[in-house]
């Protein structure tokens, strides 16, 4: 049986999907300069700044309502320590969800807008207007203990992935919060970071991500905690009304993360709106700023414009969402839940990634007698980040309850087995992984305890399978060789266990991909070298005294994972794009439309065959390379996927269309895109590093 179906992959607008549901900014702002006016002085100095930490003050007898904002991008995070718990009636559960980038392993777009509409739905039937996600930064290195709230380490995935997201939660009516923008690539001391990137590093990979949601419509930006370039991003007016404004071209709502900002005044000036949580921490209240500039009418100071410039884009945002002339809470919605829970299980399903399956000792058979030893971590908890992202979830099913349900006794639980229980066990399943949670940087290698099991048990059992539970790369250099196999698991969700004992069983043929690299060692991360001089990590929050602020130089410029361990020639453990399944795929040689480009695109086709005896899905990825570019650029660059779903023996044409702007590069001395005449490969495969053909053409 043989389809075709040709792809177009670009930043999909939202605008036609949900005209109906969201004004016009024209007339948004034309009405918001209505309500504007009758506002006070007072009423404006409140407006921009946070209530009751997550919220925006209303005025209700003037038909501005108070808007709740809340946490997070992997599911609704329930708060229960508002000052005012009376202002909201909070859900009584919410769906865990994976995490995001367990979400980017499913290199699925249409996955991630199901996700993010439920998602939506579940902030509708709680009375939450804005969700603060997606988070969206670069995973630049695999210490971040923030990675799993994002999407990887590559824009074009990360673009398609949250076009996609931001199109879904909105179809919902709720507004997503893009964060953190930009450059927050490390939480060590975020607040005293100060991120310098290059104009064609910014350009080529860390703004298509915010550019991809702000197309796709997104109604709201979050600014990061680091500085750019000296300044710390909530008040810069180079961040904000240079790049998001005027180069994005985005006219929304713009608001700090939470205690973020430390200069009022260049906050107002700077292109901000909302000041959150709006604590008065700054020595001068909005009205003293305000008072100080009319009594003295000196160049410091603020003007009622600088506030009326900075509550318009707030009322213009909730006047085109229609926040304030709906219902604040659709309990109709409760009645999805158990659709929720369907959708986040299937994104677990596709997205947890099979790295390792040696002799083919994965799937297990439940139907065999045989001893299966479990132990390690998350064995009765629910391996999830932590921070503002955190969602408890609601039917929560723990590893050794779904093994058991699938196995019976044939799998038994040992805290500490000793060298004769590892030995007598026909196989080990080890659960492993980290507790990741913003505000920190986590060690690449694992705590000395939980290392030294992993090196006790594989030492002891060659039919080891691990299991890991993370958000990002750990070192596994020093028994990766030893194990029979290995999933990463990452943080599934409430159902993310039961998705992992389907792939256990068989039941699901895993099709998750990495999106990003792993590292043999940490030293080989263009990230390598970031931390100050002396500096050592830390396990909780700090207090950030805003003093010995650091450099973090992205010397590495555009090349950012796997293009970096591509061009400089250097091993991964497992490379980006990197899965494997319990079936196999062939790539026919691919054909193109024509040799040769002018302004038209041309057309790649390529048929995809399942060989193997089970169905399962593949994830076709087209790379772009130049071949004799006039400036250092990436061996390869990810510019289309798809991922496909076929029987056994059912084969499936992809046709991918490539445009000019697909060859650009940001260019320096221009301070605009630009494209080389000249030659260019196609690298079609399956991983970064698993490239099954090569085709050149000509761009003239």
């Amino acid at each position: 049986m043989k389809k075709i179906i040709s792809l177009v992959f670009m930043f999909i607008s939202c605008i036609g999907i949900y005209a109906q549901q969201i004004m016009d900014a024209t007339a948004a702002y034309k009405k918001a300069n209505d309500l504007l006016e009758r506002l006070t002085i007072e009423e404006k100095a409140l407006m921009v700044r946070g209530y009751n930490k997550f919220f925006i003050k209303g005025f209700e007898e003037k038909g501005i309502l108070p808007i709740y904002l809340s946490d997070a991008t992997q599911g609704v995070n329930i708060r229960n320590n508002l000052p005012d718990p009376n202002v909201v009636k909070q859900l009584e559960r919410s769906t865990a969800f994976p995490s995001p980038i367990l979400l980017a392993s499913t290199f699925s777009p249409d996955l991630s807008y199901q996700y993010a509409k439920a998602i939506g739905e579940e902030c509708r039937a709680g009375g939450i207007e804005v969700l603060l996600g997606p988070g969206l930064n670069i995973y630049r290195q695999s210490q971040c203990a923030r990675n799993f709230e994002y999407f990887g380490e590559d824009p074009y995935l990360v673009s398609q992935m949250v076009s996609q997201y931001v199109t879904g939660l909105q179809s919902t009516g709720t507004a997503a919060c893009l964060k953190h923008f930009y450059g927050n690539n490390t939480e060590f001391y975020r607040k005293r970071s100060n991120s310098i990137i290059s104009e064609r590093a910014m350009n080529e990979i860390y703004l298509p991500g915010f550019k991809a949601g702000i197309d796709a419509g997104a109604m709201s930006v979050m600014t990061s905690y680091n500085q750019i370039d000296g300044e710390w991003a909530g008040q810069s007016s180079y961040v904000i009304k240079n790049i998001l404004r005027e180069k994005l071209g985005f006219k929304w709502l713009v608001m700090s993360d939470w205690n973020s900002v430390w200069n009022l005044e260049k906050v107002i000036k700077s292109g901000q709106n909302l000041e959150m949580p709006g604590s008065y921490n700054f020595g001068e209240s909005v009205l003293g700023l305000y008072h100080q500039k009319k009594i003295t009418d000196s160049h410091f100071g603020i003007a009622e414009k600088d506030l009326d410039d900075m509550v318009r884009p707030i009322l213009a945002t909730c006047i085109a969402m229609g926040f304030y002339d709906r219902s604040k809470y659709d309990l109709s919605l409760l009645d999805k839940y158990q659709e929720h829970e369907k959708i986040a299980r299937q994104v677990a399903e596709e997205g947890i990634v099979l790295l390792k399956n040696r002799d083919n000792i994965l799937p297990l058979d439940p139907t065999k007698n045989r001893k299966i030893l479990l132990t390690g971590k998350f064995i009765y908890e629910i391996p999830r980040g932590y921070g503002a992202a955190e969602v408890i979830g609601y039917n929560n099913v723990s590893l050794i309850e779904a093994l058991q349900r699938a196995f019976g006794r044939t799998v038994y639980y040992i805290e500490k087995p000793t060298v004769a229980d590892i030995k007598e066990a026909d196989i080990v399943l080890l659960s492993m992984g980290t507790q990741d949670k913003e505000a920190i940087e986590r060690p690449f290698a694992l705590p000395k305890e939980d290392e030294s099991l992993m090196r006790y048990v594989t030492k002891n059992n060659p039919n080891t399978i691990a299991i890991l539970n993370t958000g990002s790369a750990i070192d596994m250099s020093a028994w990766n060789d030893r194990l029979a196999g290995l999933i990463y698991g990452w943080y599934g969700g409430q159902s993310g266990f039961e998705a992992l004992t389907d792939i256990i069983t068989g039941k699901v043929t895993p099709s998750g991909k990495l999106p990003m690299t792993i590292e043999k060692t940490f030293e080989d991360s263009p990230a390598w070298g970031y931390l100050p001089k002396g500096a050592s990590l830390y396990n909780e929050l700090k207090n950030e005294h805003l003093i010995n602020v650091y450099d973090v130089n992205y010397g590495e410029s555009v090349l950012v994972g796997y293009r970096w361990y591509d061009t400089k020639n250097i091993e991964p453990l497992y490379p980006f794009g990197y899965g494997l399944s319990y079936t196999t795929f062939t790539l026919t040689k691919p054909r193109l439309s024509s040799k040769k480009m002018n302004d038209q695109m041309i057309r790649c086709s390529v048929t995809i065959t399942n060989t193997g005896s089970q169905k399962g899905a593949e994830v076709i990825q087209l790379y772009l390379k130049e071949n004799q570019p006039s400036v250092l650029r990436p061996e390869k660059e990810l510019k289309r996927f798809k991922k496909i779903f076929l029987n056994s023996g059912e084969n499936q044409t992809v046709e991918f269309e490539i445009t000019p702007e697909d060859l650009a590069f940001w260019d320096d001395e221009t301070h605009d895109w630009k494209v080389n005449s000249g030659q260019y490969s196609i690298l079609l495969g399956t991983s970064s590093r698993h490239i099954s053909h090569i085709l050149s053409f000509t761009k003239e």
